[in-house]
């Protein structure tokens, strides 16, 4: 999963982001509103891990612009604020849960699993389509019952193909949860789709190239 924190604590989104990463996720942390904003523009994210208090802004107000154009990026409120009203407000403008600081990491990491399950509406955490299967909260993979040993972005795409299996997920989406925000060459993620390509070679699954669109992860039919 692709995860962004934002938070102004370096000491805390250092171990938000060891903690996360440690679960199978990329991390993008940034500390500002605007920055925060630009990432969110330009990048698609499972999860927002958002504080409230920014130096330059309240992230209340990057909550509501987030909503009112639509994007439903599940967000996950961390602030050091106890007051009834800001946590009300958070919930009203569309947070979908709230955590107080300071908090265990185990109960944030409780947290992250059941928002990333439902929002990507699932009853377990387990993503499954035939003998593949992949556990986001641990990064395990396996084919056919026997466990993949697969390099990060490898694990990378293989989540992203199954959390859309039987649908187009488009290039860009991909090169994003791979590659974060730093320059992709013109044929880096093919490199990754070739290899893994090759794992499911005689699994009954494939993975279809859309030119000009993307790729999606399917059965093979006969």
């Amino acid at each position: 999963m692709r995860l962004l924190v934002v938070e102004d604590d370096s000491l805390i989104s250092r171990s938000l982001t060891q903690a996360l990463t440690s679960l199978g996720n990329t991390v993008e942390t940034f500390s500002t509103y605007r920055t925060a904003k630009e990432a969110i523009h330009q990048g698609a994210f499972d999860l927002l891990l958002l504080d409230l208090g920014l130096p330059d802004g309240d992230g209340l107000g990057l909550l509501e612009e987030m909503r009112e154009r639509g994007d439903s990026t599940p967000v996950l409120i961390l602030t050091a604020r106890d007051n009834l009203d800001d946590r009300v407000r958070g919930l009203d403008l569309g947070a979908d849960d709230y955590l107080a600081k300071p908090f265990q990491l185990a109960e944030l990491e409780a947290r992250v699993r059941a928002l990333l399950r439902r929002s990507q509406q699932r009853t377990e955490n387990l993503l499954r389509l035939g003998p593949l299967m992949f556990d986001p909260a641990t990064g395990a993979a396996s084919l056919d019952g026997c466990a993949l040993s697969l390099p990060h972005r490898e694990r990378l795409l293989v989540e992203s193909l199954l959390l859309h299996a039987g649908n187009i997920v488009p290039r860009e989406t991909l090169e994003s949860r791979l590659f974060g925000f730093g320059e992709v060459g013109s044929n880096a993620l093919e490199v990754y789709v070739s290899r893994v390509r090759k794992r499911l070679k005689g699994s009954g699954l494939r993975i279809r190239t859309f030119r000009g669109l993307g790729y999606r992860l399917e059965e093979e039919q006969g």
